[in-house]
């Protein structure tokens, strides 16, 4: 975390896409509410330690649900926690693998997670607390 906030330290930044950022970063005072990760489910289900990749989407299936999804979300120091910004659902079939299910759920992360960058440049994105006003 250290080594990676004196790189960004260097920088006058408005926001970090961590865009699947796979280790976890302790996020200092001044980049609260700058940075944004996203994550291959519906926050808060699937998600924390060891969840992320396959792990997501082996969990989704075992556990029988018919919807999961991903969600673009502000980082915070703990796993996938952080306020949400855009989620979008993801239809599980009956005959998914991991590997189809991926592929549909990565199909809307590339949708939504621009479209999370576009509504904070565009600042139209306040947070309240845990929530997240899209104006």
């Amino acid at each position: 975390s250290n080594a990676v906030t004196e790189i960004l330290d260097r920088y006058n930044l408005d926001l970090v896409a961590m865009a699947g950022f796979m280790v976890f970063y302790k996020v200092p005072r001044e980049y609260e509410g700058k940075m944004m990760n996203i994550h291959p489910a519906l926050i808060p289900a699937f998600c924390g330690k060891g969840l992320y990749g396959e792990h997501v989407h082996e969990a989704v299936i075992k556990s029988g649900v018919k919807i999961t999804g991903c969600t673009v979300h502000f980082v915070d120091n703990r796993y996938d926690h952080g306020p949400i910004i855009v989620q979008k659902a993801v239809s599980v079939l009956d005959d998914d693998t991991p590997e189809s299910l991926h592929a549909r759920i990565q199909e809307q992360e590339h949708r939504i997670y621009p479209e999370a960058i576009r509504l904070i440049a565009e600042g139209r994105v306040e947070i309240v607390g845990r929530r997240v006003i899209i104006h």
